[in-house]
């Protein structure tokens, strides 16, 4: 794979956002959540991946953020199966108990 020099690959990216319906590089971070919860219409996720298909920062920024969700996953799983295998019974017990009515809706 040939590798662009910075400045072609920034004159490239000047005239792709001036194009109709192109988002920035930082509209797309700002649309990045609603990309990966398929929370988009189908117009918008046509448009952000036409972005991502021609803007490789994004891609790789969209892989990083990919990896970081999935690490963190992992750790907050990992920390919520030791935690609670540490919480004492009678506490668990207590804490139950002490609850209103209202809490437990």
């Amino acid at each position: 794979m040939k590798i662009m020099p910075t400045s072609v690959r920034q004159r490239i990216r000047s005239i792709m956002f001036k194009l109709p319906l192109m988002i920035t590089c930082a509209e797309f971070e700002e649309f990045i959540l609603s990309y990966l919860d398929g929370s988009m219409s189908n117009r918008q996720r046509r448009i952000f991946e036409f972005h991502l298909a021609v803007c490789r920062e994004c891609r790789d920024y969209l892989a990083a953020y990919r990896s970081a969700m999935t690490v963190t996953r992992d750790v907050l799983d990992a920390q919520t199966t030791e935690t609670l295998a540490d919480v004492p019974e009678d506490l668990v017990s207590a804490v139950l108990a002490a609850r209103t009515p209202q809490d437990r809706k």
